[in-house]
């Protein structure tokens, strides 16, 4: 419902469309009410670049490597929203990305140095500004709301507006898109980078050490810090880059997780660690994959919700040997057959024809397996095994 009357789309439409579609529709919305001509089809063409201009440009967005292991007092700090409002205050837009009528316009590109628009707003910036303003109202209303049902339902509003929000960046850069422009959205990474990049460095300016950073994501250390402390820092990073930055809250303990083929890098989006509200924050894990067997998940579950006792990082090494007997306690269910075959099922989805995939991967010899008994398979079914 809340898809359907921002993206003025009918509700039954809007149930069935993608969200790139609902995009489009409040853009053609937008397009109409400004009288401005709708594009046919799209005809505005990227830019050209030299190999160094793309070597320099389209490179997305900054990352820290995080520092692999066990740590506490740490503190996460997130941008609202960071690509939509980019995109908002720059006025980055297909007719305003190097536009013909301000060649010496002021605002530029970061390391590209490509001019936009000063003498008119696109079509793209008054949308995005539209939902991001929509989304922090709803926000702060289900800060402030006594009542749980309605923090409830603002809460799912502003989820609803999240997703039209994470699209919008995507479909910038996106072919069909009537006012997409590719220069457009190579420019938003590089005024992201530009912001996080300036966000660290405040951060150390004010005695914080960087522990993990990811595109629109700090994770940030500082002995003593409280609450206040990053509340604090978020102020003067917002005061600095334009952009709203929220402290998420502080952990008890955080574990990064190595590569696996290469035990001392870590993997820039796999970590679980406890806040100190008591919530679990689980990111890349078995947990959290779609096609992990229940059998997994329960284990996996069991052996987090025994480690999330610890309060920190020395009560947490404490609690390893009693999360082991757990991976036991399920090991010898396993082996005494108490355990349902539908627990050990492992779902996956084909994102082509059995015949198109060159190695013999588990769910291509399934596939193979329920054709050869009469089953028809192709691409995006899930094939259970």
């Amino acid at each position: 419902i809340e898809v359907a009357r921002t993206c003025r789309v009918p509700l039954h439409t809007s149930a069935r469309n993608s969200i790139g579609s609902s995009m489009t529709s409040m853009q053609l919305y937008q397009a109409i009410k400004d009288d401005i001509l709708v594009p046919r089809n799209k005809s505005i063409p990227e830019a050209f670049k030299s190999a160094y201009e793309l070597l320099v440009a389209d490179r997305g967005g900054f990352v820290f490597e995080p520092r692999v292991g066990a740590h506490d007092n740490i503190g996460e700090v997130d941008f609202s929203s960071m690509y939509p409002v980019i995109m908002s205050n720059n006025n980055i837009s297909a007719e305003t990305v190097l536009c013909k009528c301000c060649p010496n316009s002021p605002i530029r590109m970061p390391e590209l140095n490509y001019h936009i628009c000063t003498k008119r707003r696109g079509i793209v910036p008054k949308t995005v500004k539209l939902v991001v303003d929509k989304r922090l109202y709803y926000k702060k209303m289900k800060d402030e709301s006594p009542d749980p049902h309605l923090r409830e339902v603002y809460d799912k509003r502003q989820i609803a507006l999240k997703w039209i929000l994470v699209t919008c960046f995507g479909y910038l850069g996106y072919k069909n898109a009537k006012f997409g422009t590719i220069d457009g959205h190579i420019g938003v990474c590089a005024f992201g980078r530009e912001a996080l990049l300036n966000a660290a460095h405040i951060a150390e300016d004010s005695g914080f050490n960087v522990i993990h950073g990811i595109v629109d994501s700090l994770w940030l250390k500082k002995q003593g810090a409280s609450a206040e402390d990053f509340k604090e820092l978020c102020k003067k990073i917002t005061k600095k880059t334009k952009i709203p930055i929220n402290f998420e809250g502080r952990y008890k303990w955080i574990v990064f997780l190595p590569s696996k083929m290469h035990p001392n890098i870590g993997v820039l989006n796999r970590y679980y660690g406890v806040m100190d509200n008591g919530k679990v924050k689980v990111r890349g894990i078995e947990i959290r994959r779609r096609d992990t067997p229940k059998f997994i998940l329960d284990t996996q579950t069991e052996m987090i919700k025994v480690l999330s006792e610890a309060q920190n990082v020395e009560e947490l090494y404490k609690k390893i040997p009693a999360a082991l007997d757990v991976v036991g306690l399920y090991r010898e269910k396993l082996l005494n057959n108490e355990v349902s075959i539908w627990d050990l099922v492992i779902t996956k989805r084909l994102s082509k024809k059995p015949e198109r995939y060159r190695q013999d991967v588990s769910q291509v010899i399934a596939a193979r397996q329920l054709m050869m008994a009469g089953d028809e398979v192709h691409a995006g079914v899930n094939v259970a095994f």
